[in-house]
């Protein structure tokens, strides 16, 4: 795609990158069949390449408005049509630039720059445990809205003690600990069982995805020095961790992009690379755990708790690329797992906060979603649990069925401790 970047954005980062990807938008619109606003809206600037065309004409020099910040707002950064795009474009680096460019140039209203704002200053603080807490104590009393985001608390057991010379690095998260901690410790005692050591650095906190995600990218981006700062004593060590894992997808992708995001901060960018060359998807370790793990499930596997529905997340499949392999793994331990038969490519509607931000589009995306699984089953058959890999489809899903939604570690931690 032909592109003249305006003076204002000639020789800058932004628009030099913003250019390249423009370049190999051959305008083919193969996008726009496998995404999910689209779908539901049948707009085609609720689609990848119209918003391409309204980042191409901010680019180019044309005044942004009100209606081209909605559309940008609306587009989930699901990448399902990254997947799709057959020129490779990286849809997901060019809309951060265009949502970066228009909100520097239309204001937002109040109401809205205030939940933005509690967002990415509220999930990513030491305060949201609390806050989680005294919600799931008033749980029941919540408005129906609300008591969607507020898991029941959760029974986590314990974190294994055994030392092992195997080691990896974790990303425990900013709201897992406090919505859903047994994910974490489910991680570190399956990988103890297949004699791996988890290791968890203090001083490491948010991803740094919900602020820059928010349009806060200078907050984003000094949370991921902030945790490259915590993990490089570990990394750096000889003997040290092997690997960085990560078991929520949308996180993944974030520390996956540290490289790419800080290639031009001289102190950092070698680091930075470092660290997402390390970072693993949870599931990317399960191909070496295969063989110690079903030797110790054997004979554990409950066949009324086999049966399970999963919804890979697009941070994973799309994100980061990771297509079959939870799925293929569990089944070779003795799951009976199933995907959607159709659109088992589209997005639940999570989307990080887009569930609390755009809840019209959301909640269709996620009801659709539900469908799609429960299709997957002969009438009469019953999931046990509808599986994922990340907390926000986790949460977002649950508020729609009565079928429990749950990380896919928690099942196989299960069986491997007979519970």
């Amino acid at each position: 795609m032909q592109t003249t970047l305006a003076p204002q954005y000639q020789g800058t980062p932004e628009g030099q990158e913003a250019e390249a990807i423009l370049r190999k938008c051959v305008h083919c619109g193969f996008c726009t069949a496998t995404c999910p606003t689209y779908q539901l809206l049948g707009d085609e600037l609720d689609g990848p390449r119209g918003r391409i065309y309204l980042i191409k004409q901010v680019l180019e020099g044309a005044e942004p408005t009100r209606k081209t910040q909605q559309h940008l707002d609306r587009c989930l950064t699901c990448r399902n049509c990254e997947s799709t795009c057959p020129s490779g474009v990286q849809y997901g680096h060019l809309v951060d630039i265009g949502r970066k460019l228009v909100d520097e140039r239309v204001p937002r209203p109040l109401a809205e720059r205030a939940k933005r704002w509690a967002l990415k200053e509220g999930l990513p603080s030491p305060l949201f445990g609390p806050a989680m807490k005294a919600g799931q104590a008033v749980r029941s009393l919540l408005p129906e809205s609300l008591r969607a985001k507020v898991p029941a608390p959760q029974q986590a057991g314990a974190w294994p003690v055994r030392e092992h010379a195997r080691k990896v690095l974790m990303l425990a998260g900013c709201v897992q600990p406090a919505m859903m901690p047994n994910i974490n410790r489910a991680t570190a005692r399956v990988l103890d069982a297949a004699g791996i050591q988890t290791v968890i650095a203090p001083q490491a906190g948010c991803c740094g995805a919900v602020r820059f995600h928010l349009n806060d990218q200078a907050g984003g981006l000094d949370q991921a020095r902030a945790n490259i700062d915590a993990w490089w004593p570990y990394v750096d060590a000889q003997g040290g961790v092997e690997s960085i894992v990560v078991n929520a997808s949308g996180c993944g992708v974030m520390v996956k992009d540290y490289g790419h995001l800080l290639r031009g901060d001289a102190q950092y960018a070698e680091r930075a690379a470092r660290i997402s060359a390390l970072a693993r998807d949870l599931s990317e370790l399960l191909p070496d755990l295969l063989p110690e793990l079903a030797e110790r499930l054997q004979g554990r596997i409950d066949p009324a708790q086999a049966l399970l529905a999963y919804h890979p997340p697009c941070t994973l499949q799309h994100g980061q690329k990771l297509r079959g392999g939870v799925e293929a793994h569990l089944t070779a331990l003795g799951f009976r797992v199933r995907t959607a038969r159709t659109e088992s490519h589209l997005c639940c509607g999570s989307a990080g906060t887009y569930s609390v931000l755009q809840p019209e589009l959301a909640y269709p995306l996620r009801d659709r979603k539900l469908a799609a699984l429960d299709d997957a089953f002969a009438e009469g058959e019953k999931p046990a649990a509808i599986l994922s890999a990340n907390i926000g489809c986790i949460t977002h899903l649950q508020s729609g069925t009565d079928v429990p939604v749950r990380h896919w570690v928690e099942v196989l931690d299960e069986a491997l401790i007979g519970r």
